[in-house]
């Protein structure tokens, strides 16, 4: 009997569970609330940069004037020799005097004479 009565002893009482901590609840929300801030902020950036260059891209192909160096989407360089409404008219050959039409939604930019050399040949 006096080894079961100092087993008792030994034995620990009840295990209590951890209480939880205050606020626990707030840290689990504040995660996912900052995780969905950031992709809302990161949509709208990017919504605005494409306004942005949409923009731009508009005022550009409203800018359009004879004898500017354009070059195309497709890679065409060209001379613009006239504008119309909706279409250009490039001038892609001094030699043979060759002519293409294009939209104006075709031009990607306007080169300018400090273009690198490669883009100066074609």
């Amino acid at each position: 009997m006096d080894f079961i009565s100092s087993l008792v002893a030994q034995t620990p009482g009840p295990t209590q569970s951890p209480t939880p901590q205050p606020g626990g609840g707030a840290m689990s929300f504040m995660f996912p609330a900052l995780l969905l801030g950031m992709v809302v902020f990161m949509l709208l950036s990017a919504r605005s940069q494409k306004k942005r260059e949409k923009r731009e891209r508009d005022q550009m192909h409203a800018g359009l004037t004879k004898n500017e160096r354009v070059l195309t989407i497709g890679g065409v360089i060209g001379t613009i020799i006239s504008v119309k409404d909706n279409e250009v008219v490039l001038k892609v050959d001094e030699s043979t005097n060759t002519k293409m039409t294009f939209l104006k939604t075709a031009i990607q930019r306007k080169l300018d004479d400090d273009q690198p050399a490669e883009l100066k040949k074609l």
